[in-house]
């Protein structure tokens, strides 16, 4: 539980914006981190400013280390009570991964200087070169994991199940406070994970804001099936199912509060 520091600041502490410039994320994660009761500063100082131990530091770094392993908020928050869980294991793969990442990053800049050489005197790189480097490439590319979106909604319960019935995607964790309101929720789309984020200081649901600023473009097998299946389900459609010029098949909708959803498909010509 945080507490109010009285007196001048600790010199052991970090500040949030202090802290995300350290550890390289943004203040937004760590708001919604202490939103989620996944990292919450140790004190505040008179001023109602976070103040973040170095115990917050050593559990952030756990937190993006197993963010890193796609591991769910759920998830991390059970692993984080672990009384059983050891800070040098998790170095050690930390270790390997970096190890691989750097080993990948040196054969790929090789494999471009033999192709960079070539290309000097006027030859065309040897098929083996190429090959190096795209399995390089591949090899790199493959160790970010994934991505992941945050949406906004003034009630995060309600836009969950909406999202899971009207769209079809599939749900996740949901995380409560102590008055049983949701306060974190995830859907899915295939590999790819959406966080559903609870309005507050900062953050607006379209439907308070009174616009949007982005979109969500899902990708399905069939536009024409998924389409009909949404409108059945109550889906307010903002752009009936249309074969656009960059060779794509889409329809557009609305949910609950606003925010914008494009499914789309490529055309197979």
């Amino acid at each position: 539980m945080s507490q109010t520091t009285p007196g001048p600041e600790n010199p052991d502490t970090w500040k949030i914006g202090k802290l995300a410039r350290a550890a390289g994320v943004t203040v937004r994660t760590l708001h919604h981190y202490d939103e989620v009761g996944l990292l919450k500063a140790s004190a505040r100082s008179e001023g109602g400013h976070r103040q973040y131990s170095a115990n917050d530091v050593n559990r952030l770094y756990r937190i993006q280390f197993l963010r890193r392993m796609d591991f769910s908020i759920a998830e991390i928050t059970r692993a984080l009570d672990e009384p059983d869980w050891q800070m040098g294991r998790a170095i050690e793969t930390h270790i390997k991964d970096t190890n691989r990442r750097l080993a990948a990053a040196s054969r790929l800049r090789t494999a471009l200087e033999t192709i960079a050489a070539a290309l000097a005197h006027d030859r065309i790189p040897s098929t083996p070169d190429l090959l190096s480097a795209m399995e390089e490439m591949t090899m790199l590319d493959s160790i970010i994991r994934n991505t992941i979106s945050i949406l906004v909604y003034d009630d995060v319960e309600a836009a969950q199940e909406y999202i899971t019935r009207v769209f079809g995607l599939v749900g996740g964790a949901q995380d409560k406070d102590g008055s049983g309101a949701v306060k974190h929720g995830e859907v899915r789309a295939g590999d790819h994970v959406i966080w559903l984020h609870p309005a507050g200081e900062g953050f607006r649901s379209p439907r308070t804001a009174g616009g949007v600023t982005g979109m969500t473009v899902i990708m399905v097998d069939d536009v024409d099936e998924h389409h009909r299946c949404a409108v059945a389900a109550g889906a307010q459609i903002i752009e009936e199912p249309i074969d656009q010029p960059y060779g794509a098949r889409e329809y557009g909708a609305r949910d609950l509060e606003g925010q914008l959803w494009f499914f789309h498909a490529p055309i197979n010509n």
